[in-house]
């Protein structure tokens, strides 16, 4: 599409928006005055369903009205609510996908099975600058297992005065080190750049080189369309209150592909995972479930599933594909906007992407702090990125044409 840099012509495509209604169905934060804030902060925290809270009433009063006996005939199989929905969501089948814990606990426990390092095949490749809690959880999996990150650790480096990763790039450091990669474990999308990377030709390359492919879907889930089973991609975790707008502290989603469902290798075991039809006679030799579910630990998190199960519900209805499409001209129409108008302000974020740009302005920190002051809520991330990130169920062109007239205020200060 060709873009027009005047506010009518946000306008028209707010207009010409087949998302347009979802809004309504969210709860919009407002600033002391009543106006609403443009948020793009979907990225960190997605914005509540207006549903959520009868969700969350409705398991409220089946615990006051029934107690124990709501665990026996409703919550025993909560998290089973949420399997169709997920599978779609990320392209697996039901049985591959189960939603629990929090995500780098879910890390930690896919790298108790998936992490099995040998003499020859040991490393584990992950990007330079990916999240933190990644690199804390590989690093600490690699030390439990006796070895050194500073021999066992791979990491993808951009080349000089490149901000983002190079597909070939991936690939050939994948060939370089094949015989000694053990794991291979990246972002789908990355935090800091909003970069989307090439899962399934990673995972190809992976496989080929006889090593275990795995992704943190994070920034991935709810923002692009995925097809993991298709892909065959091991196993991956996300979590749902990004994108998926499911709350703080909502629970994770794992997939595993079904090749692995009956697995004999090393995993922590817990009574969730153990084989529903003996579960109760409560027996003291593990018979794992023989699905993705086989990982859980503990019994559903019913009061954090309920909000995502309304989230889910929009998701289901609207779907991913048009969710992507609206997404891609939101990023497509600021990443035009910002260079129409501020060619000092370098968009670090590549075409391969889901809805967040990441942007390098003059005056960094200071610019993000004035654009908080005046109504715009998105991310700062050191050392000098501004993550914006439109999400295509709540906003609109507009809010971008808007920001984009406050990040120009702020700039020419």
């Amino acid at each position: 599409m060709s873009y027009e840099k005047s506010r009518n012509f946000a306008d028209f495509l707010d207009q010409q928006d087949g998302l347009s209604e979802y809004r309504e169905q969210f709860n919009y934060p407002k600033d002391s005055s009543g106006k609403e804030l443009i948020y793009f902060c979907g990225n960190s925290l997605g914005l509540q369903p207006k549903t959520v809270s009868s969700y969350l009433e409705k398991e409220l009063s089946v615990w006051a009205e029934k107690g124990v006996i709501g665990q026996e005939t409703r919550w025993i199989a909560f998290h089973e609510r949420l399997e169709k929905s997920t599978a779609k969501l990320v392209g697996a089948l039901p049985s591959e996908v189960v939603v629990m814990n929090a995500l780098t606990v879910n890390i930690h426990f896919l790298l108790v099975s998936f992490y099995q390092p040998n003499e020859k095949r040991y490393k584990i490749m992950i990007e330079k600058d990916a999240f933190p809690s990644d690199h804390y959880a590989i690093q600490s999996q690699i030390r439990f297992h006796g070895y050194d990150p500073e021999q066992a650790l791979v990491e993808l480096v951009p080349r000089k005065d490149e901000k983002t990763l190079r597909n070939d790039d991936i690939l050939s450091s994948i060939q370089d080190h094949g015989d000694q990669l053990s794991l291979i474990y990246l972002g789908g999308v990355n935090y800091y750049t909003g970069q989307a990377f090439d899962m399934g030709e990673i995972s190809k390359a992976g496989k080929a080189q006889g090593a275990i492919v795995g992704f943190n879907l994070a920034h991935s889930v709810g923002n692009l369309p995925l097809r993991l089973h298709d892909w065959d991609i091991d196993f991956s975790a996300w979590c749902t209150y990004k994108y998926l707008c499911a709350g703080p502290g909502s629970p994770s989603g794992v997939f595993i592909h079904e090749r692995h469902h009956d697995w004999n290798g090393p995993r922590f075991l817990g009574w969730w995972g153990h084989n529903k039809d003996s579960r109760f006679q409560m027996p003291s030799v593990f018979d794992p479930i023989l699905t993705s579910e086989g990982w859980q630990i503990s019994n559903a998190p019913v009061m954090g599933m309920a909000p995502l199960l309304a989230s889910m519900e929009i998701y289901d209805t609207v779907g991913m594909n048009a969710i992507r499409d609206k997404g891609k001209e939101l990023s497509s129409y600021m990443e035009y906007l910002i260079k129409e108008y501020l060619t000092n302000v370098d968009v670090i974020t590549p075409e391969a992407r889901g809805c967040q740009l990441s942007i390098v302005v003059p005056g960094g920190k200071d610019v993000f702090d004035h654009l908080s002051k005046h109504g715009v809520v998105c991310d700062w991330r050191n050392p000098d990125v501004i993550r914006v990130a439109p999400h295509p169920l709540f906003n609109t062109f507009t809010e971008v044409f808007e920001f984009v007239e406050i990040l120009k205020k702020a700039i020419g200060r």
